[in-house]
């Protein structure tokens, strides 16, 4: 072998996401994750009974939209550069 081969640094591992990213990660998985939570129930144990509840404002309008922002918060955690410079 040829000592050229042994002189070769090695890089260093280094993580792909920052602290902020993995920061913007969770709050974006914490807001859908409620988001589910918020559209369970308004059920009936009887089927033949017909529960209005199922239709009511944190259904339909609040949880799709906690887990709509959170997705976007998601995509923005993975684009984010925690590495550029800020003036």
């Amino acid at each position: 072998m040829s000592k050229k081969n042994k002189n070769i640094p090695k890089p260093n591992p280094q993580f792909i996401f920052q602290k902020r990213n993995y920061i913007f990660l969770f709050i974006g998985l914490a807001l859908i994750a409620l988001g589910f939570i918020l559209m369970t129930g308004g059920g009936s144990d009887n089927p033949n009974v017909f529960n209005p509840d199922i239709y009511n404002f944190r259904r339909i309008r609040l949880a799709p939209t906690l887990v709509l922002i959170g997705l976007g918060i998601q995509v923005y955690a993975i684009l984010l550069n925690p590495n550029k410079k800020q003036k």
